[in-house]
């Protein structure tokens, strides 16, 4: 099972997430970093675990729409090098195109910033192209044809869930197990919520393939040994 360490980032600062609401979040306040920029960030989560993937989320594009794809930069000077799961709001095709030019960053297309099926029917068998299904409660935060036609999903799925994100509410299991039932051999990524080793037990236990982590690893409940049970070392 993959466990995947995510940086969101804002105004050029590491934040820490909590519920979907960005306009609240603050620059992250960690033992494992004495600075909020994103290579000090990773190098900490990286003393935990030689994680290969980190997750960005480059919250200032997914909001404005702004291309900032140089956001991640800081991760490929790490040792060995990262593959790196971005999500900086991709609502057109040259911006995925340009994005996945670099051969170590996997485009992830959130539904909530899409306004239709284009982009992802046009990158939805590109091996780096990774969709985001995208959650606020019960309500499905993008255009209802991407919900309902698994066929244009591609080999990787996220499941997001913004209101359990920072939230210590655990994962959304019936969501989750909802979307493998429907995503055939797709793999399946939850996303908010994760507490614990008990989460990720279940996680596994359900088939699901990963999990974003964020809140649970900068507070320790997380550690060396947990991760490692999962991934290996």
């Amino acid at each position: 099972m993959l466990i995947i360490p995510v940086l969101d980032v804002k105004d050029g600062h590491v934040v820490r997430a909590q519920m979907g609401m960005r306009e609240t979040y603050k620059p992250i306040e960690t033992p494992l970093s004495p600075t909020t920029a994103i290579g000090s960030v990773a190098e900490g989560l990286r003393s935990i675990h030689p994680f290969p993937v980190f997750y960005v989320a480059d919250l200032d594009a997914i909001e404005n729409g702004s291309n900032a794809l140089a956001t991640a930069d800081p991760l490929f000077l790490l040792q060995p090098k990262p593959d790196v799961w971005l999500d900086a709001g991709f609502r057109n095709t040259k911006d995925v195109e340009k994005a996945l030019a670099n051969t170590g960053t996997f485009a992830v297309l959130g539904s909530e910033s899409q306004a239709d099926t284009d982009v992802l029917g046009a990158f939805g068998t590109h091996p780096r192209l990774i969709l985001s299904l995208d959650f606020r409660g019960n309500a499905f935060l993008g255009p209802p044809a991407i919900l309902s036609q698994p066929a244009l999903w591609p080999k990787r799925i996220i499941v997001m869930t913004l209101d359990k994100v920072g939230a210590r509410r655990g994962p959304d299991f019936d969501r989750l197990q909802a979307i493998k039932n429907v995503a055939g051999d797709r793999e399946i990524i939850a996303a908010g919520g994760v507490r614990n080793v008990d989460d990720l037990k279940r996680l596994n236990g359900m088939g699901v393939a990963g999990a974003l982590v964020a809140t649970s690893l900068h507070s320790g409940e997380l550690g060396a040994a947990e991760i490692s049970a999962f991934m290996g070392r």
